[in-house]
């Protein structure tokens, strides 16, 4: 916190380790959260990447995702203009959180869920936290990585389309370091 980041420090870490691992803060930190902390702070200006700030925009999602929850698609899906404009000067993505937080407050769900789906945001309002979903993502991804390596497509396909019923889109890679087959997911609506 307050410091530059740098390997020579020791204080460097990549969005690939805060999305797979507790290296910050003790825990993983999913993709919304990361992207809203990094959209707290105008693009002119250094960020300050620290647990408060993860912490700070995780509750902020929490909040947004709430009051969706609540309100649903209610209220004029037209109000969220004042975040494209905010975001049409200079990119003020400060400002167009600030828009995002107004509609909240005003308990409009339908403008809420435009506004954020405008700044890339919108997962983090519509998608169920997966610990809701009863879902063992991990386990599931292991046991299917294993089942690839085995040549058993068939089983690594009834795995893959087990986790899309449950809401959970798999994606296959490879590590661009290392080479090796990579599975990544994401919660769909």
């Amino acid at each position: 916190e307050g410091q530059k980041m740098s390997k020579s420090l020791g204080n460097f870490i990549t969005i690939n380790d805060l999305l797979r691992t507790d290296a910050f803060g003790g825990r993983k930190w999913p993709g919304e959260v990361l992207r809203l902390a990094m959209l707290m702070t105008h693009y002119r200006q250094p960020i300050d990447f620290s647990i408060k700030r993860l912490e700070e925009a995780e509750a902020k999602l929490g909040r947004w995702r709430n009051l969706f929850e609540e309100a649903g698609e209610r209220g004029d899906a037209g109000e969220e203009k004042a975040i494209a404009d905010a975001l049409a000067d200079d990119l003020n993505t400060c400002t167009a959180i600030g828009e995002l937080d107004r509609l909240a407050s005003a308990r409009n769900g339908a403008a809420l869920m435009a506004g954020a789906t405008l700044m890339g945001l919108e997962a983090g309002l519509a998608a169920q936290d997966i610990g809701e979903l009863g879902v063992d993502v991990d386990a599931f991804i292991s046991a299917r990585l294993a089942a690839r390596a085995e040549k058993n497509w068939a089983e690594a396909d009834r795995i893959r389309d087990e986790l899309l019923e449950k809401g959970i889109q798999l994606k296959d890679g490879k590590d661009p370091e290392t080479g090796e087959a990579v599975t990544t997911w994401e919660v769909v609506r």
